[in-house]
């Protein structure tokens, strides 16, 4: 074998040498860097953290000189960023990134294209864009084809680690609704906490209630007072909107009307009374419609106020009534114009039921409402059943009626016989 033959053959093995020993310290380098980011989600590393080691593997280990990574958080945002070009313009996120699929290398040729890189890489969850890299300047000195063998590798941990911060913002929604779930719950308890407990059943009166808010609180409320021995309170109303912001002004409204009524004070006063502290506490965003009646079981007479409330009907001796004499609901004006107090003497066996406007516009299909006139109709056929199966029956049709549609807002029933 000759000399050069022999400088040939060693230099051939140099450098095969050299390219076995630099693909294997690509690959342990690689190897670590898993293990590396592996351990930190292990640890729970925040998603910032997650996010440097991320850049470092690219900047430090894998000699990449241009980096824009877009992650969303809530928002489309750019989490990395390193050796951009200021004078070229950066890609439109919504306009551009968002229709790549696959990894896509960048032309130089054409009026459009992301200039100062060379690659975009998508990282999809479920066909779903979690994040996009856009890389430039990579350093292809060490091994040929850098290029192109470090894009999988890229892709393994950009997967790796926007997967860990999916699930980390994931989690902490699920523990956001989780906590927001338990708040209304409990909001919902404190709620029924403000509907009598105990409704009268007894030889002079018989009532029962049915109520189903929309959200998991609503702002329909009943109520029954024993004011004396022989006299009692009852009322309907509704806060104008739903869910908890209604039900709240709701609670501060029982309140207040239990404060009001131990006060002994006409129903006039009472309602004006009320429509003060309404306006104080909804600062004029709001208003409430309620129907309030006083009754006296040995008289037999019934005083009543609707203010804008869906007039109660009241079925005695096979014909139907709406207790409508009152006002404008609480809360809309300042001052409220002459305020009539309706008067009426119940004849034995007379029945009241009292509703929110959820119950008679209520719709189908067809977009037809279930309406007062159907609900007089039920009250009729029903009139001498117990009250509670009264109501029982006008929750089943109002089921039959809506069909496949939902609920749209809040619904109470309070239906009393008057002995």
């Amino acid at each position: 074998m000759t000399s050069i033959s022999k400088n040939k053959n060693e230099q051939i093995i140099l450098e095969t040498l050299k390219i076995a020993n630099s693909a294997l310290k690509l690959k342990n380098l690689k190897l670590n860097s898993l293990l590396e980011i592996t351990n930190a989600i292990n640890n729970n590393f925040s998603r910032e953290q997650l996010l440097k080691i991320f850049e470092f593997v690219l900047r430090n280990q894998l000699n990449i000189g241009r980096l824009l990574f877009y992650t969303q958080d809530e928002v489309w945002e750019q989490s990395i960023s390193h050796g951009l070009i200021p004078s070229v313009e950066l890609p439109k996120l919504e306009e551009e990134l968002l229709k790549v699929r696959e990894v896509q290398e960048i032309k130089k040729t054409g009026e459009r294209y992301f200039g100062q890189f060379d690659v975009i890489i998508p990282i999809l969850h479920k066909n779903e864009p979690l994040a996009y890299l856009l890389a430039g300047d990579i350093n292809e000195d060490l091994i040929e084809n850098t290029k192109t063998r470090h894009i999988p590798f890229i892709q393994t941990l950009a997967n790796i680690i926007m997967v860990s911060i999916e699930n980390k913002r994931l989690f902490k929604e699920n523990l956001r609704r989780a906590g927001m779930k338990r708040e209304m719950e409990l909001a919902s308890e404190m709620q029924n906490m403000l509907f009598p407990s105990k409704l009268p059943h007894n030889e002079k009166i018989e009532m029962a209630a049915y109520h189903k808010p929309h959200q998991d609180v609503g702002g329909d409320y009943y109520d029954f007072i024993q004011l004396s021995g022989n006299e009692i309170a009852f009322c309907m109303a509704d806060v104008s909107g739903k869910g908890v912001s209604a039900a709240l002004l709701m609670s501060n409204f029982q309140a207040n009307l239990r404060a009001l009524f131990q006060q002994q004070t006409s129903l006039t006063d009472l309602i004006q009374e009320l429509n003060v502290k309404v306006l104080n506490s909804a600062m004029g965003e709001k208003f409430i419609t309620i129907f309030i009646g006083r009754y006296n079981c040995v008289t037999r007479v019934l005083q009543y106020v609707n203010a804008g409330q869906n007039p109660p009907i009241l079925v005695s001796n096979n014909t139907t009534s709406a207790l409508s004499t009152g006002c404008p609901g609480l809360g809309m004006l300042d001052d409220l114009p002459t305020i009539r107090e309706g008067v009426v003497i119940l004849d034995p066996d007379s029945l009241i039921t009292c509703y929110t406007d959820g119950v008679v516009e209520l719709e189908n299909m067809r977009e037809r409402e279930f309406g007062e006139s159907r609900l007089e109709l039920v009250l009729l056929d029903n009139q001498h059943n117990p009250v509670r199966e009264i109501n029982e029956n006008i929750v089943k049709l109002l089921r039959s009626h809506k069909g496949q549609m939902p609920y749209v807002d809040d619904i109470a029933l309070l239906t009393t016989r008057f002995k």
